[in-house]
């Protein structure tokens, strides 16, 4: 980041943006003089678009300058609507500001509907981002936290509302809900604020970065519920026993509903736009539904709009399928559009000239410093009691100072419902800014100062590691089968990555699709399609045994998150996982037989569909008798060296750890290399880092191993023949493949499937999917 004295070296347009952002202004009065000549009788849609132009370009240009000194962007789309309002564009040019922003409510209403969407798209991306496993894996400490953290500041504003003059309030019959709002925006935190620091000094994955990021969620998803309530209060004017239980009644079981019911209904929907929709941009228009959809039943139910947006985001964003995908579309419209337009607006209304009153300055001094010390001492307090070093405590009583977007909305809400006036407003909005602007600064001087514990250093490595897995980047599986042993087999595998990767899963039956014992015309309807239903059931019971026998770990899937669908073939079967691959499947479990061709190599249906399918295949192939339980597996892992197979052993490993099988590590090394490394203990020898490498990973997993050497000219005889001598009844090997007429993965993969005598997976490893090697 640039410092203070090279920033307009680095930035070179910075200087002119004020001197840009008054000569678009003074321009498009002119044109706004010419439109209110013709139309002055009705709101002008030229001047609309003038205004929205302005306001976004204006935030982007202050918004990037803001970036530039290690300042949020929202704050400089404020400071740019202060510019263009009546703090200093209407200062300097009133009849110009009037005409490009004129009072009459006509034209008011069309930007400020703009405005309202962006409230809500906001409230969204808010709730996209809140990351309730971090709340709930930190809950002890951070609910005290936070929890201190709002009482404090809260309990200040309200007396402060209790005790500001009546002139200084817009009704004085409604001070009590002036001082619920004015309690309630000195007390929240703005979380997107927070984790951006955090994030932008990389301590999202420290301990400390963490409880911040935890508090703050808990204290958006409390304030949310209080501006709710509060608002409520608000539209009755009166704050009563009926109203108040009528409020809260109903936003406890809006809230009860919904991350129950409510987040299988959000995950259905997703998955069935996205599944069936071919237009652009579907599951988007399914978000936005949804969104508008729980909104107005927090409306109905008499709270604000913003809380059924704001868990409509929590429940987007735990959804499985394409969240990332999701994430960028609504990025990119909320932050390039509505962002800007809201926040420029808030600045509008913002009249900073009022600070010209001696008394209005003081309170504003007073809101600042009740706000600031109220959070800073509530969280201090309370990391210091759960026994936090000072540093620490430090940390999170300047993490939790920062108000932002949650504070702004706040303020709007209580302007649009009358509670406060211009000059309360102002004062909120100027006491955001302020300690908004703070945070960045102290934050980074208080975690720069924070030394790395030696079980945080353990677990920072381990997270490094995940970031990096081979399996972190799969979002959902396809499953085909065709009622074989194999599709048994897959049926065990996909259940496994289901409950350690909480991945969802399609299944798809394909028993026609190679010619294979079609079902009789005469038969049910239901029977034809009977093999995708029983391996779902299946998928699912497996899954279930899964959980029982793992209750006590902690990072493994619910039964609520185990997604198993069923989808029947009714296409060609290369367009049907060609389209399936588009909505978002990218690991294809594959058990059909017959797996071999007459050449000798795989067989034609399942070339047909690992060259259709985009994503990484993996073919389970069932010889022998099964294991009677997953459980009962002996995985061999096959390694020499190379990143495919290193993929590979993961994958295996991966299987290891959902069942508590048995792992074993195959090195396979010519006679002479052998003779040259006599010992597996030799762990200086560059032959040897397959071992490290893999331990570490079976380390992460929690997998104990045994680590084999094998001499030989054939690899493909010393897997069999440790897999006979071990009782392995599971070969997991990592493939790429081969130029070639037919599917074939080279040698060793094509002498294996002709001759092993027990179970074996085939997983293409590539670095880039699709990639064919050379035969």
């Amino acid at each position: 980041m640039p410092s203070r004295q090279n920033f307009f070296k680095s930035f070179p347009f910075a200087s002119p943006i004020l001197l840009i952002a008054f000569t678009l202004s003074l321009s498009f009065a002119q044109v706004a003089f010419a439109a209110e000549g013709q139309k002055a009788s009705h709101p002008s849609e030229g001047l609309f678009l003038i205004q929205i132009v302005l306001l976004v370009v204006s935030g982007r240009l202050l918004g990037e300058l803001m970036v530039r000194i290690g300042q949020p962007s929202i704050m400089g789309q404020i400071i740019a609507g202060i510019i263009l309002g009546p703090s200093l564009f209407g200062l300097i040019f009133p009849h110009a500001q009037a005409s490009l922003f004129p009072s009459n409510e006509g034209q008011k209403s069309m930007a400020d509907a703009v405005g309202q969407l962006g409230i809500l798209f906001l409230l969204l991306l808010a709730g996209m981002e809140t990351d309730l496993g971090l709340a709930k894996r930190l809950r002890k400490s951070a609910a005290g936290v936070s929890l201190t953290g709002i009482v404090i500041p809260f309990a200040a504003g309200f007396a402060l509302g209790e005790l500001i003059p009546d002139w200084l309030l817009p009704d004085p019959e409604k001070r009590l809900v002036t001082s619920l709002f004015l309690g309630t925006a000195l007390s929240i935190s703005s979380v997107k604020i927070v984790a951006s620091v955090v994030r932008e000094m990389d301590f999202m994955r420290r301990n400390i970065g963490q409880l911040i990021v935890a508090s703050a969620i808990i204290d958006d998803t409390v304030g949310w519920v209080i501006i709710a309530v509060t608002f409520g209060l608000a539209e009755k004017g009166t704050v009563d026993l009926t109203t108040l239980a009528t409020s809260v009644l109903g936003t406890l079981a809006f809230m009860a509903v919904s991350f129950t019911v409510g987040r299988r209904i959000v995950f259905e929907i997703i998955r069935w736009t996205n599944d069936n929709f071919r237009s652009d941009l579907p599951v988007l228009s399914a978000i936005i539904a949804i969104m508008g959809a729980m909104a107005i039943i927090t409306n109905l139910i008499g709270v604000h709009t913003v809380l059924g947006a704001f868990v409509a985001g929590i429940l987007v964003g735990e959804s499985p399928i394409l969240t990332r995908q999701i994430d960028v579309q609504l990025r990119a419209l909320t932050t390039a559009l509505f962002m800007p337009v809201f926040f420029g607006l808030t600045g509008l209304q913002t009249d900073l000239t009022v600070l010209a009153d001696p008394s209005i300055l003081l309170l504003t001094a007073a809101v600042v410093i009740i706000a600031s010390i109220g959070k800073f001492g509530g969280a201090f307090a309370a990391a210091k009691l759960s026994g936090y070093s000072m540093s620490e405590a430090l940390a999170l009583g300047c993490g939790m100072n920062a108000r932002g977007s949650t504070e702004v909305i706040v303020a709007t809400i209580g302007l649009s419902v009358g509670v406060l006036d211009e000059k309360l407003f102002s004062v909120i909005v100027a006491m955001a800014v302020i300690t908004t602007m703070a945070m960045p600064p102290t934050l980074r001087w208080a975690l720069a100062r924070l030394p790395l514990r030696e079980e945080e250093r353990d677990r920072l490595e381990r997270e490094q590691f995940e970031s990096e897995s081979f399996l972190v980047n799969f979002e959902r599986i396809l499953l085909t089968v065709d009622g074989s042993q194999s599709s048994r087999l897959a049926t065990w595998l996909a259940a496994f990555f289901a409950v350690t990767r909480k991945m969802p899963v399609t299944v798809l039956d394909v028993r026609e699709a190679d010619g294979t014992e079609p079902a009789p015309e005469t038969a049910a309807p239901q029977a034809k399609a009977s093999n995708g239903r029983i391996a779902a059931d299946e998928l699912r019971q497996c899954a279930t045994d899964l959980l029982t026998s793992t209750a006590s770990e902690t990072d493994m899937a619910t039964e609520g998150d185990i997604h198993v669908t069923v989808r029947e073939k009714n296409d060609k079967l290369e367009t049907m996982l060609g389209d399936m691959s588009g909505t978002g499947h990218d690991l294809l479990f594959t058990g059909v037989e017959p797996s071999m061709g007459d050449d000798g190599r795989f067989s034609d249906a399942l070339q047909e569909m690992t060259s259709a399918f985009k994503g990484t295949s993996a073919i389970v192939t069932a010889r022998g008798a099964l294991p009677d339980r997953p459980h009962d597996l002996r995985i061999l892992l096959p390694v020499s060296g190379t990143e495919r197979s290193v993929r590979a052993a993961e994958f295996g490993l991966a299987i290891a750890k959902a069942t508590n099988a048995h792992c074993a590590l195959l090195l396979i090394v010519e006679p002479r290399q052998a003779r040259a490394i006599p010992r597996i203990s030799d762990r200086g020898s560059d032959d040897f880092d397959v071992f490290k490498t893999v331990g570490a990973i079976a380390d992460y997993y929690g997998v104990e191993i045994e680590k084999v050497v094998q001499q030989g000219p054939s690899p493909e005889l010393s897997i069999l023949r440790h897999a006979r001598s071990g009782k392995y009844n599971l070969i997991v090997l990592g493939v790429s493949k081969r130029a070639s007429g037919s599917l074939s993965y080279g040698s060793v993969a094509d002498t294996l499937l002709q001759t092993a005598d027990r179970s074996c997976i085939f997983i293409e490893t590539d670095l880039a999917n699709g990639t064919i090697v050379p035969g």
